[in-house]
């Protein structure tokens, strides 16, 4: 058998990054609105990285982070925008943000002119910033800190291990996605050989459910929409639901894949209304269509099998105009 060995795709920005890194210093560090565990793990790699090379950093964030994820270790050094005393930071790194609008909520922590190093692997990414490490091809923006570790010689201590192993788990669906490539799995047995025991990271970020999940995934699968040929199902969850549930923003997250999950259906929609009456809708697909491509028609992006964009509301004018997308691209395959 071949020799595997850790080379990363965008070769020459991993460096640029490594380089900027050990360069600069007092860093603050965000990710996109509503982080998943591919944000929140990335982040937090990126702090451990920072500690590693003897860098000051702040993670910060514009709302409350799910707290699934609170096994992270450094969870507790997350800070909320309004806790800041520090800034504005003249250097940033933004992690796992498809375009600078992901982190418009914290903007008011950055210096007009500050130096931004965007690492991602969102296929849509205009490639903003000082430096754009960009790997569209990678399965998590996780893996993609995992090559800037390597090529700083950071050891992959369980800490930062713990938090590249959440990021790559989350966003491959638990090893389940087609992004899940052959490299993915050297990388993870390499953390596993940190010490990180999968269990203790799959069971929150990606098994356990709230009762008030469950009963809005109740509701929610009773409402469920699915085309009458079966190629698309739709998920749509109301602010009147959420209030019967007594659940909150983070119990809608993961009841995409419930749609998606219908034998027949090539394309899974969650449309999820928000307080204000807009719409998030994310898209999922199996195999054919691009959902990137549909969610960019809206302003949005994403990956080929995972996107999401933004719509006004009310929620049936957003489903119908969601779905009208879907089925054109559907015809197309």
């Amino acid at each position: 058998m071949e020799q595997w060995q850790p080379v990363p795709r965008q070769k020459a920005a991993v460096y640029q990054v490594a380089e900027a890194v050990v360069v600069g210093d007092d860093w603050l560090i965000v990710t996109h609105e509503r982080p998943d565990g591919d944000a929140l793990g990335s982040a937090l790699a990126m702090a451990h990285i920072l500690q590693a090379l003897g860098k000051r950093w702040t993670f910060v964030v514009g709302e409350v982070v799910p707290a699934r994820f609170r096994f992270l270790p450094m969870f507790d050094r997350i800070r909320q925008l309004s806790e800041l005393s520090a800034g504005p930071f003249s250097r940033v790194i933004a992690v796992d943000c498809a375009d600078q609008l992901r982190f418009a909520s914290v903007a008011s922590a950055m210096a007009p002119d500050a130096c931004v190093l965007n690492i991602d692997h969102h296929q849509t990414n205009p490639r903003y910033g000082a430096v754009a490490c960009v790997d569209s091809d990678a399965a998590a923006t996780c893996e993609v800190i995992y090559h800037i570790a390597r090529a700083l010689g950071i050891p992959l201590a369980i800490d930062l291990a713990k938090c590249l192993y959440t990021g790559i788990l989350t966003d491959t669906g638990g090893f389940s996605y087609p992004n899940t490539t052959r490299e993915v799995h050297e990388i993870a047995a390499e953390l596993l050989a940190s010490g990180v025991q999968p269990y203790d990271i799959a069971e929150p970020a990606l098994e356990a459910r709230t009762l008030e999940q469950m009963r809005l995934l109740q509701t929610a699968l009773r409402d469920m929409v699915i085309a009458d040929d079966g190629r698309y199902a739709f998920i749509m969850v109301s602010q009147e639901m959420l209030a019967d549930a007594h659940a909150n923003e983070d119990d809608v997250e993961g009841l995409v894949g419930f749609a998606r999950s219908v034998e027949t259906v090539e394309v899974g929609v969650l449309l999820r209304e928000r307080p204000d009456g807009t719409v998030k809708a994310s898209l999922r697909s199996k195999r054919l269509v691009d959902v990137a491509k549909i969610a960019q028609q809206f302003g949005g992006g994403g990956h080929a099998r995972a996107a999401g964009c933004n719509l006004s509301g009310p929620l049936t004018e957003a489903k119908a105009h969601i779905e009208r997308a879907v089925q054109m691209a559907l015809k197309e395959v």
